[in-house]
């Protein structure tokens, strides 16, 4: 019996979401990928193929603290309070969320609630 991989299986459950995640320019998704030590979200427009805008543990906005950790659920929170400032400084409020596979849990569930908190709506 052979194991597959927790990269081969999120990798799979993201592959199966994104049959029924699309972004639109009303609505464009707003998509995570998490790292051992980082977090990334974007706001993509599918249809246009376009960035709209992203945010990120490396940021300079974010990377003030060289001491403080990348890799915990403060960071996530700092992460999705300024993907969600950003886009809404671009004029969209409403997003897809699409956990990149991951379990809806933890950093992703973190990242997820700030930029509801911030504004976004999904």
């Amino acid at each position: 019996m052979t194991s597959i991989s927790r990269k081969k299986q999120t990798q799979k459950r993201h592959k199966r979401l994104r049959r029924f995640l699309s972004g639109t320019n009303s609505r464009p998704r707003l998509s995570v990928f998490r790292s051992n030590n980082h977090i990334y979200a974007q706001v993509i427009d599918d249809q246009a193929q376009t960035t709209i805008c992203s945010a990120s543990t490396i940021d300079k906005e974010l990377k003030d603290n060289p001491n403080k950790s990348t890799a915990n659920c403060d960071s996530s929170i700092s992460v999705g309070a300024l993907v969600a400032k950003r886009a809404i400084n671009k004029g969209i409020t409403e997003v897809i969320f699409d956990r990149g596979g991951n379990i809806y849990h933890g950093r992703v569930k973190a990242l997820a609630e700030a930029a509801r908190e911030a504004g976004l709506k999904f």
